[in-house]
């Protein structure tokens, strides 16, 4: 049986309090303008990721989510979160990307380029936004209003809302998992689909 990657990043920057402008969302830890990939509805259970796309942890259960989702498909809601590492010289160009692409309805499938090649390009030290506006390329994107976005000061502010988030709830590190808003404590996968079975139960 696979089991969640126990390696914990610890955060070295001050907690900063969330925006308090941004609307919540529909469902239990989320905002208004979170991604939610399986959205089935208020009354079904609601799994959040708080991830960094350049955590070795993050890409290691990235599969095991995947499944998961699969199996409970129609079942639970699924959404992340940004939570990109400071010390992570690529987590915010990263994040920067999903969200540019996000911004053209094609957040999954960035999500899912970034961790499928993050053996690639993660752990470096210079910067790889080239390497990501060539992952936009490859989906087809609007270039010129993905390099808008990725430019506007307006879609930093959003992932470091996120993280603001995050922390006042309690991250410390990544992956970080949530049901109905609630912080998980996980050492394997039967942790986390025992709680969502009986998330499902009630």
């Amino acid at each position: 049986m696979l089991v969640i990657a126990a390696i914990v990043y610890t955060i070295a920057t001050r907690p900063q309090a969330p925006d308090p402008t941004g609307a919540e969302g529909a469902l239990p830890g989320t905002r208004t303008n979170t991604h939610v990939f399986d959205e089935v509805g208020p009354d079904a259970p609601t799994l959040v990721e708080f991830l960094d796309f350049e955590c070795e942890a993050c890409g290691a259960v990235y599969p095991v989510i995947e499944q998961l989702r699969e199996d409970y498909a129609g079942q639970i809601n699924y959404a992340f979160r940004y939570y990109p590492i400071p010390s992570h010289l690529n987590s915010m160009n990263a994040a920067l990307a999903v969200e540019a692409a996000a911004q053209q309805d094609r957040a999954e499938d960035m999500y899912n380029k970034m961790f499928q090649t993050q053996a690639s390009w993660g752990e470096q030290q210079v910067s790889k936004a080239d390497l990501f506006r060539s992952f936009a390329e490859e989906l087809g994107l609007d270039m010129a209003a993905y390099d808008q976005t990725v430019a506007d000061p307006a879609t930093k502010t959003r992932i470091e809302e996120d993280f603001a988030e995050g922390q006042a709830m309690g991250v410390q590190g990544t992956p970080t998992f949530f049901l109905d808003g609630e912080r998980l404590e996980l050492n394997s996968l039967a942790d986390l689909t025992n709680a969502l079975d009986r998330a499902i139960e009630e």
